[in-house]
């Protein structure tokens, strides 16, 4: 069957629609009248950069049709000899992990440099002076006009890989990727959320950098009022797919992807920390980063209560993991949230379950321990099989579970555990996904060729010894109960487990279902059917279409809405997979 997976949805703004543009030439333009209407001789612009914005392509696109004196922000960093000690405590020497910056993007800055680069612009008594780069807005706080240039953090990794940007504050762009990627996890990407944030209400323009050489720009408040059409619908995420040593061959048929690459291992569908969010203006497709929601309308998209416990963070990611045709994922475990807090400065930690898509014969899952292990021989045997590169026996300390389609696994933080291959995975978890503990990835290379790291000396203070299989069976493994029914619709609580904030709930349905959020955003998978319709009882929002395994978000501001099957699904059986964050009791 042809697949009808949608990798490139998007929202279509119904207001403010003639407010956007592309190409150089017309971003120019309208920056060049912008600043051209601003009153007095003396102009003054902030144009702030995200971090992976690439300065070859910007500035010097700005520079040949924008009129003005320029001064870069950069010039104002302190140099790298001071900025490594500085950022060490939170980058630390681990070649994966580090620890969430508590550090502002002022404080990469040379006070006296900034005062010198504004002693120069104060100077002046006329003219357009343009400041360029990260930090911008604090070089002139009080810019007459403020341009932001945006980047998804997704194509940032992709150009750390293809070696085009640096970090920020420094210039070696030929760092390896992973470390350039986890410093910007730990330092760059906070510390610039954390200023992008201050000037979401005052941006005049923001540009979509994301496109080498098409940029597209929207003005502040047709952006602003776009996040807030947004979160008053169902939509979906611009999915992202990438390939890996275990990865498989499923989703290149179920979601249209290219033949011709060797595997794809992850997709993920609903991270906004990571995906964008697509905005159609007219026939402009706008790309803004998902968390730029998030920052923007967090109480109307996760809802009071939920916002209040996490602040502008989005709790709840749902991905896949691909082993169809492929190879076991490395054999790992998540730290407890005490760990996470004191080791990395993480609130809450990666609490998980792997809901079965579909599988093979011969899936499986490794989940929990043996009875009567020894751990101290375990980690000993782990040690000597990364120290030495033999053979760890994963059978021998780890319990091995057959799963099938739409089984559903629990995987509380501290349980060791891995799908194997011929799976196709809905992980359902909390947002921090960095924070994998691999114990053992059976004796391969990563995808350049060299050994990934392996984490035993964190994941052994974690591991949950007392998770055996008489309570892996029966707390982890298809805990389904039916809670609730109707004519042609059926819902089932399948987890999570206690230690866990996030509730999930299965509804199959051959009829209309009724949802209500109840003070939770809730994120949601279509696991069985074609297509169904997702509209709103009281015509709130335009009626959404949703394709099989297609992730979509209702806010929580949304109330209310139903779900029917539609199109080639129609009064067939359908079943969605629905995860919310559970009330504190």
């Amino acid at each position: 069957m042809i697949s009808n997976y949608d990798k490139g949805p998007f929202i279509r703004v119904r207001e403010d629609a003639a407010e956007c543009w592309e190409g150089w030439n017309e971003t120019c333009r309208i920056i060049s009248e912008k600043i051209d209407r601003l009153p007095g001789k003396k102009k003054v612009v902030a144009m702030e950069c995200y971090q992976g914005v690439d300065d070859e392509e910007v500035l010097v696109r700005l520079q040949e049709g924008v009129k003005g004196m320029f001064h870069l922000s950069k010039a104002c960093m302190l140099p790298e000899e001071k900025l490594r000690p500085m950022l060490h405590p939170d980058v630390t020497d681990d070649e994966v992990f580090g620890r969430i910056t508590r550090l502002e993007l002022r404080d990469l800055f040379d006070g006296e440099a900034i005062g010198a680069m504004r002693g120069k612009i104060d100077g002046k008594k006329e003219g357009v002076i343009i400041v360029y780069g990260p930090g911008a807005a604090l070089v002139v706080p009080e810019a007459h006009l403020v341009v932001y240039f945006d980047m998804p953090r997704w194509e940032g990794q992709l150009r750390f890989r293809r070696n085009e940007v640096a970090n920020l504050g420094f210039t070696d762009k030929n760092a390896k990727a992973a470390l350039q990627y986890k410093q910007a996890f730990f330092v760059d990407w906070r510390v610039c959320d954390r200023h992008k944030k201050m000037l979401m209400d005052r941006w005049d323009l923001v540009v979509d950098t994301t496109i080498r050489e098409q940029p597209k720009l929207v003005t502040g408040a047709a952006l602003n009022k776009a996040y807030g059409q947004a979160v008053s619908q169902p939509f979906r995420l611009v999915p992202f797919f990438d390939p890996g040593p275990w990865g498989g061959q499923w989703m290149k048929q179920h979601c249209g992807l290219d033949g011709a690459q060797a595997n794809y291992a992850w997709c993920f569908d609903c991270v906004p920390e990571e995906n964008s969010l697509l905005l159609r203006f007219n026939d402009i497709l706008f790309e803004t980063p998902g968390i730029n929601l998030v920052f923007a309308q967090s109480r109307k998209l996760l809802g009071d209560a939920v916002q209040a416990r996490f602040g502008d963070e989005f709790p709840i990611r749902f991905d896949f993991l691909d082993t169809m045709g492929g190879g076991n994922l490395s054999l790992q475990v998540h730290p407890t949230t005490e760990y996470i807090r004191e080791h990395f400065g993480m609130q809450y930690t990666q609490d998980e379950s792997y809901y079965m898509l579909d599988a093979g014969d011969d899936a499986c899952v490794y989940l929990g321990l043996k009875d009567g292990i020894s751990p101290a021989a375990m980690i000993c045997e782990l040690e000597e099989a990364q120290d030495s590169s033999t053979c760890f026996d994963a059978e021998k300390y780890v319990a091995r579970w057959p799963v099938k389609k739409h089984d559903h696994v629990l995987i509380p933080a501290g349980t060791v555990h891995c799908s194997g291959r011929n799976s196709m995975v809905l992980e359902i978890s909390a947002t921090p996904y960095i924070f994998t503990f691999k114990l053992w990835d059976w004796g391969r290379m990563g995808l350049d060729g060299k050994p990934r790291p392996i984490n035993i000396g964190h994941g052994k203070h974690v591991i949950d010894w007392t998770m055996t299989p008489e309570r892996t069976k029966k707390e982890l493994i298809n805990t389904v109960e039916t809670v609730a029914e109707g004519e042609g619709w059926r819902e089932e609580r399948t987890g999570l487990h206690e230690r866990e904030f996030i509730e999930t709930r299965r509804h199959w349905f051959t009829d209309t279902v009724v949802h209500q959020t109840n003070g939770s955003v809730h994120v949601l998978n279509l696991v069985e059917g074609r297509e169904v319709l997702v509209e709103s009882p009281s015509g709130a929002f335009e009626p959404f279409v949703v394709h099989y395994a297609e992730t979509f978000v209702v806010p929580e501001f949304v109330k209310e809405y139903s779900v029917t099957p539609y199109g080639e699904s129609a009064g067939k059986q359908c079943a969605t997979m629905k995860a919310y964050v559970r009330k504190n009791p």
